[in-house]
């Protein structure tokens, strides 16, 4: 058996209509049309695979996410281009995203180039392109 990638990733929120209005920029200009935009869930799907944020449940409303419990540590999403890793260092530096690293060579693979950011409730988020099939052939 081998799988075919990620099929979605659901983000719970800490507020729901902040994170709403950054996923609604950031998954569109990724090329991720929406499919369901709710009171309680924004779902979109593009590039093989489906993103999507909710809504908390009452009791861990407003909760601060933390890199380091267990759980998500963060999200790479693979860019087809290396120019796309600079297009989006633009456009979040234009509405005002938390950059934690510009974009920089690195040497987790051969040719890799990436920048990290951080969604509204400080989940880090990274955009990388590798040339070729990287790792991942």
């Amino acid at each position: 058996m081998e799988i075919n990638g990620i099929a979605h990733i659901f983000l719970t929120a800490a507020n729901f209509e902040r994170s709403r209005d950054f996923y609604s920029k950031l998954l569109p200009f990724l090329g991720l049309k929406p499919m369901i935009d709710s009171d309680g869930v924004y779902y979109c799907v593009g590039g093989r695979t489906a993103v999507a944020i909710r809504a908390p449940s009452p009791d861990h409303a407003g909760a601060a996410f933390d890199q380091n419990r267990i759980g998500l540590h963060h999200l790479c999403f693979r860019a087809r281009e290396r120019a796309d890793v600079d297009e989006l260092h633009g456009f979040l530096t234009s509405i005002g995203t938390k950059i934690v690293r510009a974009p920089r060579e690195d040497q987790y693979a051969p040719g890799y180039y990436s920048m990290l950011f951080e969604d509204p409730d400080g989940i880090r988020l990274e955009i990388n392109h590798v040339p070729g099939k990287g790792l991942l052939a």
